[in-house]
């Protein structure tokens, strides 16, 4: 058994499936993150707010990211139904690391008004999501809550300029909520938004022709090496001369805590005696996934969060080559980052052919766990393929979190 799966077999599993969405900035920047969640009892906002290891596990591990090199804690929201703040036994939750998100279909009544002003007396930031503007429900809580989620995809582009206008007197921060492409993000920058949810920096903006360039042509090159099997460490090396700087910052990662390794690795072919070319070939893929210029960190974090994911499922699952899952969960988003279709993409990236297969059709033995990675990522929990329990899907997401915030420290060390 490997450590990994021994680490995962080992971890206390949770009462609830979670997953996290980030929460950006104008500038794309990630400044929380939305909870996704369901429990396995039913018992949803129970499952957490009362659950004290679960809390905790959010705290350290959903809350949790390196940005800059630094390790830094960020808000989540948390949707909770009105049952669950009314109760007199509402936990503490630390008001630095939860907002509280009340959901469209609440029932508004005076006491729950006053039970909202008084947690923000107390200094919780409250979020309503599910707004409609046409319901009068909503209106006394516009003065209360911080936060204003807005669905522009159900609101309508067109009709948001006038409803933001009638928000004004409010002073709300206004989330723009269902996010699904970078010209939504554009159009409702210019209206004012200051917080962005949805998948719109999942979305290539391709540009005909482009070819890559910089360093990832030299990892590239080490990539179709490392794809013979008469390969060399001195071929691998003779490549990688021609970019020291690259080559020192594989050797700083590979040398960190992500690998734990006892001795300093000092060279690639010390590297390759040492790992294996296996191991060499997971961090020459790794860095092709390490930020691009005014691409942000969080699609970095999210492509090494897939591999990870896919790669230890594989590993659940008992099935074999495992790093090959890695490595498609890990370049999965690569027409992302790179602004290349991913067909395009797959003409220039030497890769065996079930490789490329599973990232332009997502099915094949690979193919089918990264859907399934990706399906947990969104939260649709209810449709997983359940190739493993599904408490093993949340341990083998979180080990990957904090895995991915690892690997990016290293990465952005001198």
């Amino acid at each position: 058994m490997s450590a990994a799966l021994k680490s995962l077999n080992d971890t206390e599993q949770l009462p609830v499936l979670l997953a996290r969405q980030p929460i950006y900035t104008k500038n794309q920047d990630v400044v929380a993150y939305e909870l996704l969640f369901r429990s396995q009892s039913g018992e949803v906002d129970r499952s957490i707010t009362d659950d004290a290891a679960t809390l905790a596990v959010i705290t350290n591990s959903y809350a949790s990211v390196c940005s800059g090199g630094e390790i830094r804690t960020l808000p989540c929201y948390l949707k909770l139904t009105d049952k669950v703040l009314m109760n007199a036994n509402f936990p503490e939750l630390p008001k630095e690391q939860f907002a509280l998100e009340l959901l469209g279909h609440t029932e508004v009544t005076p006491e729950l008004l006053e039970r909202l002003k008084q947690l923000a007396r107390v200094g919780y930031r409250l979020v309503l999501a599910d707004y409609d503007p046409s319901n009068p429900k909503f209106d006394p809580l516009l003065s209360i809550v911080h936060v204003l989620k807005l669905d522009i995809l159900k609101l309508g582009l067109k009709e948001l300029p006038d409803i933001i206008r009638k928000l004004k007197p409010h002073h709300l921060e206004l989330l723009a909520d269902k996010v699904e492409n970078k010209e939504q993000f554009r159009q409702c920058l210019e209206m004012g938004f200051s917080l962005y949810q949805g998948y719109f920096l999942s979305m290539p903006v391709p540009v005909r022709g482009k070819k890559i360039v910089g360093n990832k042509v030299i990892l590239l090159q080490l990539l179709a090496e490392l794809q013979n099997p008469d390969t060399t460490a001195a071929a691998l090396e003779q490549i990688a001369v021609n970019d020291a700087a690259l080559t020192y910052k594989i050797l700083r990662v590979v040398n960190s805590a992500a690998f734990s390794l006892r001795r300093e690795i000092e060279s690639l072919s010390h590297a390759i005696t040492l790992l294996g070319l296996d191991q060499i070939r997971r961090w020459v893929t790794l860095f092709l996934a390490s930020a691009e210029p005014g691409k942000p960190d969080e699609l970095t974090r999210n492509m090494l969060v897939r591999g990870r994911m896919c790669e230890l499922l594989a590993e659940l699952m008992g099935r074999t080559n495992t790093l090959n899952y890695f490595v498609v969960g890990l370049l999965s988003k690569l027409d992302v980052l790179l602004d290349i279709e991913m067909a395009e993409l797959m003409e220039q990236v030497p890769l065996q052919q079930e490789i490329k297969v599973a990232l332009l059709t997502r099915t094949g033995g690979l193919g089918e766990v990264l859907q399934d990675v990706e399906v947990y990522e969104q939260g649709d929990f209810a449709a997983l393929k359940k190739f493993v329990e599904p408490s093993f899907y949340e341990v083998a997401y979180r080990h990957s979190l904090l895995w991915a915030q690892t690997v990016m420290q290293a990465m952005s060390e001198d």
